[in-house]
């Protein structure tokens, strides 16, 4: 192999202008840099050993321009973040697979602050001594749920196993059969329940479930009833199911509590506005139901995390529990939950949450940045071809599966690049943009689109990547 003759030395590599100018622009040490460049030169060397580089023109020097070309890509793969910004032109308002719920700009700032100080985690201002992180947010959720106790865990599946575990370890729970759903991630109501070692009795039929189903199954080993709102589909046509208020008289008269598995979970009452039949957290809690949990991270429009409500004497229980402090929650999640429940108790909840505002954008604003996008583009000349269409928008994240919303969309097709091509050159930008694709069209959803990246996305449609 004549050709590895050509290869450089690593510390004529090093020598090279090209070393320092890596260092200097991508701040990479001296150490970390050599290393990666040995990678490479082994790299180039096995290539031509396999005959994979052939070039009758090799040299020294087009080696060398060969190796820093490679470790240069090599470094741009390295350093780039795994976890990116990208712009939702699907229309998913909440889009499970990029992030569900954008935060509010008062969350973002109060995370922020939180992160570049210490803070009051776990002191107590008044006291001097330790505090709890329990309390830095229930006294918001108590008051704006109208429940006597709250508290927060990493996930609402974190907070469905806390208290299953808590409350009926070993014990018998009563789940309707209709309500043994599967959410996101192979999440089941039935495997949640083995693994926190409940035993789970399911009642009724899949579509129908009678209040004597729940009666004829009441032992004295029974610790819980639990109701899970089937948040992520519908079942109609020859249906029945027991009702919150009739179970809570239930529970009630056999001194048995009572625990409901909300899903999504809303503060904001949609049904006000026409939008789906969600119901409330506060309307769950004057129902007189025990315990109550919903995630954060949803229609809430806050972070991740499971929320907790319900009688203090329970909620004072799962606190105790060892599984509490497995569960928790940091106070990054802490920060920006609080900023979010700052935004209901003001009453700005419409307008402050990005996932609040996106369901209820009008059409005719939605129509505005799809026509401001479409002007933009086609007034530098492009291969590109629109047209705006009437679309529907879809929540996500699990939540009101029937609802859709009435949006505007952008058809886009390219003169020489298919509809997947298109797509693929979208998502793989400088900041990626996610479209949906139906027939051979590429279609962009504006209401996920906020008026900031409107500029964004016309500056990516804009770029080289699309000269053929």
């Amino acid at each position: 192999m004549k050709n590895l003759r050509y290869l450089p030395a690593i510390h004529e590599l090093q020598a090279d202008n090209r070393f320092n100018h890596i260092r200097t622009t991508k701040q990479v040490s001296k150490q970390v840099l050599t290393q990666w460049l040995q990678e490479q030169v082994e790299i180039i060397r096995n290539n031509i050993m396999n005959k994979e580089i052939t070039d009758l023109a090799m040299n020294k020097e087009t080696l060398t321009e060969r190796i820093f070309d490679a470790l240069d890509d090599r470094i741009n793969l390295l350093l780039q973040d795994n976890l990116r910004n990208v712009i939702n032109a699907t229309g998913v308002i909440l889009h499970t697979n990029l992030g569900r719920a954008r935060l509010s700009n008062q969350a973002i700032e109060q995370i922020q602050r939180t992160a570049s100080s210490y803070s009051t985690l776990e002191y107590s201002l008044d006291t001097g001594k330790r505090g709890s992180r329990h309390d830095l947010v229930e006294e918001h959720i108590t008051e704006l749920t109208g429940a006597e106790a709250a508290m927060v865990v990493n996930n609402n599946a974190a907070a469905v196993y806390l208290v299953l575990k808590a409350m009926a370890y070993e014990k018998e729970v009563i789940v309707s059969r209709g309500e043994l759903v599967e959410v996101g991630g192979s999440f089941r109501i039935s495997e949640i329940m083995r693994e926190s070692q409940a035993i789970l009795v399911d009642v009724g039929t899949t579509n129908k479930t009678h209040l004597y189903d729940y009666e004829k199954a009441l032992t004295d080993q029974t610790a819980l009833l639990m109701k899970v709102h089937k948040s992520n589909f519908k079942i109609i046509g020859f249906t029945d199911e027991v009702n919150t208020e009739e179970l809570v008289d239930l529970s009630m008269s056999h001194n048995i509590p009572i625990y409901e598995d909300l899903g999504s979970g809303t503060l904001f009452d949609f049904t006000q506005q026409q939008i789906g039949a969600e119901p409330t957290v506060q309307e769950k809690v004057a129902a007189g139901i025990d315990l109550i949990s919903f995630s954060g991270d949803k229609l809430l429009g806050g972070p991740q995390a499971g929320i907790i409500v319900g009688k203090k004497y329970w909620i004072d229980q799962l606190k105790q529990h060892q599984l509490a402090r497995v569960l928790r929650v940091d106070k990054f999640t802490l920060a920006g939950l609080e900023g979010t429940l700052h935004a209901y108790r003001r009453g700005q909840e419409a307008i402050d949450i990005p996932t609040i505002r996106d369901m209820m954008e009008p059409l005719e604003t939605v129509l505005q940045k799809v026509s401001t996008f479409i002007e933009s583009v086609q007034s530098s000349g492009t291969a590109f071809s629109f047209k705006i269409m009437k679309d529907t928008s879809k929540i996500g994240g699990g939540t009101m599966p029937d609802v859709e919303i009435d949006t505007y969309v952008a058809q886009v097709r390219h003169a020489t690049y298919s509809s997947t091509e298109v797509a693929e050159k979208l998502r793989k930008s400088h900041i990626p943009v996610i479209v949906r694709v139906r027939d051979d069209a590429v279609l962009m959803d504006f209401r996920t689109v906020s008026h900031e990246e409107l500029d964004i996305v016309t500056e990516v449609f804009l770029q080289k990547l699309w000269e053929v």
